[in-house]
C-alpha cells in the first residue's frame, strides 16, 4: 500500500474538523439559478404530452372513488402542496406526512420524504395507488379513461396506443410536473446571482452571509436546488395529532406494517422511522431527505410532519440545536444567532422564492361517453 496518498487524505479529513463554517462553505456546491430540468430519455417532452398530463393531474377519475386527483394534495394556490400539517388522505383514512410541494420536483433524484422512489414516473403511481393517498386500482383507472373519447384520441396521438394505458398516464403527468419550476427571472436570489446586485435587500445579503457561514445551512442545503438530497435526523418533534387522534394512529401502525418492519417495531409504533423503512438499518431511523429551500414563501408548513408553520419557527429550531431523537446528525448544533441574524436569515430564505406564486387555471376535463361497438378497431 502506498502510504503518502492515505496520509494526505487523513490530513484533509482532519483539517475539515478545524474549519470555520465560513471556510467550509466553499467546499459545498454553491447556490445558483436552476439549470433546465433533466428529461429522461424514455419520456421525452412534447406540448401534447404536457397538455394531457395537466388534464390528468386535475382529473379525479385517476383515483379510487374519483375524489382524489393529484391536485387535491398539490393545489397551485397552496404552493402546489395542501397547506396542511399532514396531507388529507383518502376518504375514510388519514395520511401521516406533510404533502410536499411538486414545485421543482423535476430536479430530485429521490422523491418522498424517505426517498423511496427515484423518478417522477415512479412517484406518480405510488401516490395515485397508495392506500392512504389516491387508493386507485390501475385497471379501474385505465378503464375509466377508455370510456372518455377525448382521452382515447389524445393517448393515441401522444403515445400511439389504441387505448389509454396507466403507464403512459404516469408519463404524461410526470412531463407536466417537469414544467412546474422556478422562473429565475422572478426569483430575487437568482437575479442577484446573475449580476443584479439590487435584487437582494441589505438584510437578505446579510442573511446570505449567515446562511453560508455561522448558520451552516449550506452544509445540507447546497447547489441550485438548495438540497444535497441526502438524509438526516434532526430531532424534529412528533406532531401531537398522532397522540390524540385514533385515525392518525391507525395509519401510523398500518404504515409500519406494510413497510415491513419487525413485529416489535410495529407493536410499539410511535415514531416515523423515515429512511429506515427503505434500508432497515437502525442507523437510518428518523432520517429524512433534505428538502429544497426554493419557494418557501408559498409552501408552509414545514418538516415531514408539518410541525412548523413559519420560517421564524424553523430558524429558531435550528438555532437551538434542533431537537432530540435517535441518530441525530452531528451537524445540528446550537448556532448562537442573534435576533438580527435570524431575521436576516429569514429574509434571505424568502429571496429563494418567486416574487409571485406560480398559479394555474384548472383545465376543462372531457366527459364520459357510451362506448360504441367497433370503436378502436
Amino acid at each position: 500500500m502506498k502510504l503518502k496518498p492515505v496520509v494526505a487524505a487523513l490530513a484533509a479529513i482532519s483539517a475539515i474538523g478545524t474549519m470555520t463554517l465560513a471556510d467550509a462553505a466553499g467546499t459545498f456546491p454553491p447556490l445558483g439559478p436552476l439549470p433546465p430540468p433533466p428529461i429522461p430519455a424514455d419520456n421525452p417532452m412534447s406540448a401534447d404530452k404536457i397538455e394531457l398530463g395537466k388534464m390528468l393531474f386535475w382529473d379525479s377519475r385517476l383515483g379510487g372513488d374519483a375524489s382524489s386527483p393529484c391536485v387535491v394534495c398539490h393545489e397551485p394556490g397552496k404552493g402546489w402542496g395542501d397547506a396542511g400539517e399532514i396531507s388529507r388522505g383518502y376518504p375514510g383514512t388519514q395520511h401521516w406526512r406533510n404533502s410536499q410541494t411538486v414545485l421543482n420536483s423535476a430536479y430530485y433524484n429521490k422523491l418522498f420524504w424517505e426517498g423511496s422512489v427515484t423518478s417522477l414516473e415512479n412517484q406518480a403511481p405510488s401516490a395515485a395507488e397508495g392506500n392512504v393517498a389516491g387508493n386507485g386500482d390501475p385497471s379501474l383507472m385505465e378503464m375509466r379513461m377508455r370510456f372518455i373519447p377525448e382521452y382515447v384520441a389524445r393517448f393515441k396521438k401522444v403515445f400511439g396506443d389504441e387505448w389509454p394505458r396507466m403507464f403512459h398516464a404516469y408519463q404524461a403527468i410526470s412531463a407536466f410536473e417537469r414544467t412546474l419550476v422556478s422562473d429565475a427571472k422572478q426569483v430575487p436570489f437568482d437575479r442577484y446571482a446573475k449580476g443584479d446586485k439590487k435584487a437582494l435587500s441589505e438584510s437578505a445579503q446579510r442573511g446570505m452571509a449567515v446562511y453560508n457561514g455561522k448558520g451552516g445551512c449550506i452544509q445540507c442545503h447546497n447547489g441550485p436546488l438548495a438540497s444535497d438530497q441526502k438524509f438526516y435526523a434532526l430531532g424534529v418533534p412528533e406532531n401531537e395529532v398522532f397522540k390524540t387522534d385514533p385515525l392518525y394512529q391507525i395509519t401510523h401502525r398500518w404504515e409500519h406494517y406494510q413497510k415491513g418492519v419487525q413485529e416489535k417495531d410495529y407493536r410499539g409504533a410511535d415514531l416515523d422511522l423515515g429512511l429506515y423503512y427503505i434500508t432497515k438499518n437502525p442507523k437510518d431511523v428518523n432520517k429524512f431527505r433534505t428538502p429544497s429551500l426554493r419557494e418557501l414563501k408559498y409552501t408552509a408548513p414545514f418538516m415531514h410532519n408539518g410541525i412548523f408553520y413559519t420560517l421564524d419557527e424553523v430558524v429558531d429550531f435550528y438555532n437551538k440545536g434542533g431537537g432530540t431523537g435517535p441518530n441525530k446528525s452531528p451537524l445540528i448544533k446550537p448556532l448562537g444567532l442573534s435576533d438580527k441574524e435570524k431575521k436576516d436569515l429569514v429574509a434571505f430564505l424568502e429571496s429563494l422564492s418567486q416574487d409571485k406564486p406560480l398559479l394555474m387555471e384548472a383545465p376543462t376535463l372531457p366527459p364520459y361517453a357510451v362506448m360504441k361497438q367497433g370503436v378502436g378497431k
